[in-house]
């Protein structure tokens, strides 16, 4: 979509203006963001590891998520911290 490089509060907001939600592993971007504001839900993979096999074991969690996503929200989906 040629956002590389693009920094999270505008790429938040560019996302916001064509997606329901945001995935990400970032786990600090939602202190770095004001979740009150935010375009678009925010949902945060709490895992071990950001390797693929580890993440696919989220997958049903997340797709039950996202299907019950509400706009502006924030989820934390795994919870490993």
């Amino acid at each position: 979509m040629g956002w590389s490089g693009v920094k999270n509060g505008e790429l938040l907001a560019l996302a916001g203006a064509g997606f329901d939600a945001f995935v990400t592993v970032d786990k600090s971007m939602p202190f770095q963001q004001n979740l009150s504001t935010l375009p678009i839900a925010l949902v945060v993979l709490d895992s071990v590891s950001n390797e693929l096999h580890v993440l696919l074991a989220l997958l049903p969690r997340l797709e039950q998520e996202l299907a019950n996503l509400k706009p502006k929200s924030y989820v934390l989906v795994g919870g490993y911290a």
